[in-house]
């Protein structure tokens, strides 16, 4: 996620089987492999530059036909096309989001939800309000919560959890990913007491007597995760369903999912072949576990819908949490700098060792230690084994110094960032890293004018999947109620068009698909979304009341608003 791959996205039991499959997409072909359909709009940006404005288009076997005027278009679809007036909407390019996680969020969907809690309090009430569908078997599971959202900030305890469930196992999900809340009898059954170590990259949070306080950090967490039972594979199928009919509901056409570990993979491999995959997916390798050695053994992927030719790498932690790995210590905790949840010497291996199978490495990397030490092996293993044409990428690049991000654009490595992260992060950000360091934070400006391509997306599901939120964040970096009035570090905020542009053209680029995705032109795939607002002239506070009218991949139309 925010770097981990969920655990909820790999353990968590879905009881609502049934009631996640009712949401898949109903794929709802838009034409015959022969029989154009023409759809008109008040407004088609195209985001082709010979052409950037129209006012239709037309679709046959999966590409776009033609672009340009209604007459134009009508004349060239010929006579017998389907027509669809899709009246006061703005067409775009299939959006894409560049770094996001399927089954976390399938799995997030049926966990007791604990986004945007004000209070432990509030956690602690959700929590014994618990739908059925949270349970695996008699553990109970939640993701989301943030203790910066609190009054007091702190991390929580055991002892709260203990005093509502003191014998029901308890694992909460931090909003990043990168820490678990949980209780003693969760505690107890992963073995975990006062003279458990910390495991390396990880910590396990501590009392003035040394116990376990019931917060677990990055590696620490697979403490726990290594006692939890694993879905059925109706239950898996369920919630990977639900997740995509999620994405497509958001105007999303396609993901690029951020570490897939093997049985997700094995599942969307045969959805693919069977015809039933709803959206494109560009695969990242889950590179942090035992499945790496299959996929090096396998290779690289091309199906129709699915593509796997990148691995995912986990270097160091979030911000949040205080695991992303600083050169100097946390302003807020001093002496701490962090974790490297991979060794210098382990990272360098694995980059190499997928490299010289051909696949692009993707590395999470929020704090400035990690992006440097990502950057100097990216340059020197891809030097060595020749592969600096397959555009690594640095998966959020989130706390850099100058001097990287520099190099970073320089070199061509891409910047796979996510917006609504700046947005949540910005009340309490400077206070991790100081006044200094977060001049060159979540910094998309700088980044793009060094040369960087930008690929756009949201992490979801530690932020939400919604699209017109991405879009809103990177043009103003404001929250919903438009604060700070200016935007946080204004500076560094995004043009409408070349917010559109890193979810669509970025996206496409980041996944060696710029010759077939990311602009409405003739001859390239008929991938485009229909929204109630334009993304790039409109208000900003309007794309938050924006909606998806209609949802277009390869010329099937997956989502259609009611």
């Amino acid at each position: 996620m925010h770097g981990l791959k969920s655990f909820l996205g790999a353990v968590l039991l879905v009881t609502c089987a049934a009631g996640c499959a009712r949401h898949a997409p109903e794929a709802k072909q838009a034409s015959s492999s022969s029989t154009p359909t023409v759809y008109v709009a008040r407004r088609v940006r195209t985001l082709d530059a010979a052409r950037p404005l129209a006012e239709a288009l037309s679709v046959r076997a999966g590409k776009v036909l033609a672009v340009g005027t209604r007459d134009e278009v009508l004349a060239a679809a010929g006579a017998g096309a389907r027509v669809v007036d899709l009246g006061d909407v703005t067409v775009v390019p299939g959006l894409t989001d560049a770094h996001g996680h399927l089954s976390g969020l399938g799995a997030s969907l049926a966990a007791v939800g604990l986004e945007g809690t004000a209070s432990r309090e509030e956690v602690l009430a959700r929590v014994t309000a618990a739908p059925s569908s949270a349970w695996q078997g008699d553990w109970l599971m939640g993701r989301g919560w943030d203790q910066n959202d609190w009054p007091e900030k702190s991390f929580p305890g055991r002892a709260e959890l203990d005093a509502k469930l003191p014998r029901t196992p308890v694992v909460l999900e931090r909003v990043d990913g990168h820490a678990l809340w949980v209780n003693g009898e969760a505690l107890r059954r992963a073995r975990i007491g006062k003279d458990t170590p910390d495991p390396a990259g990880g910590r396990i949070l501590r009392g003035p007597d040394g116990e376990p306080t019931g917060v677990l950090v990055d590696n620490a967490m697979n403490l726990v995760l290594a006692v939890l039972p694993p879905p059925t594979d109706a239950q898996w199928e369920a919630r990977l369903a639900a997740a995509l009919a999620r994405c497509a509901e958001v105007g999303l056409t396609g993901v690029h999912d951020a570490g897939m570990d093997l049985r997700t993979y094995r599942l969307l491999r045969r959805w693919d072949e069977e015809g039933r995959l709803p959206l494109r997916v560009y695969a990242m390798a889950e590179g942090q576990g035992a499945d790496r050695e299959t996929y090096l053994r396998e290779g690289p992927f091309q199906g129709r819908m699915l593509t796997m030719r990148s691995v995912k790498l986990v270097l160091d932690g979030a911000l949040g949490s205080r695991g992303a790995a600083l050169h100097a210590p946390y302003s807020d905790e001093p002496g701490h700098r962090g974790l490297l949840l991979l060794t210098p010497e382990e990272y360098e291996a694995r980059v190499k060792a997928f490299m010289s199978r051909g696949f692009q490495v993707a590395t999470h990397a929020i704090g400035d230690r990690a992006n440097t030490l990502v950057l100097e092996t990216l340059l020197r293993e891809a030097e060595a084994t020749g592969t600096r044409h397959l555009r690594h990428r640095v998966e959020h690049a989130q706390v850099m110094r100058p001097e990287d991000i520099q190099r970073l654009g320089q070199n061509g490595f891409v910047a796979s960032m996510q917006p609504t992260h700046a947005t949540s992060d910005m009340p309490w950000a400077e206070r991790r890293v100081g006044a200094e360091r977060i001049q060159s934070a979540y910094a998309w400006r700088k980044l793009k004018e060094s040369g960087a391509p930008l690929a756009l997306g949201s992490d979801f599901p530690v932020e939400r999947p919604d699209v017109l939120r991405g879009l809103y964040a990177a043009r103003t970096r404001q929250d919903a109620e438009g604060q700070p009035v200016s935007g946080w570090f204004p500076e560094q905020r995004l043009s409408g068009e070349e917010s559109l542009e890193g979810f669509t053209v970025g996206a496409a680029w980041a996944a060696f698909a710029e010759n077939e995705r990311g602009r409405l032109k003739p001859g390239m795939d008929a991938d485009f979304v229909a929204f109630s607002v334009d993304p790039v002239e409109a208000p900003p506070a309007d794309l938050l009341e924006g909606r998806v009218k209609l949802t277009v991949v390869a010329g099937t139309e997956v989502y259609r608003a009611p």
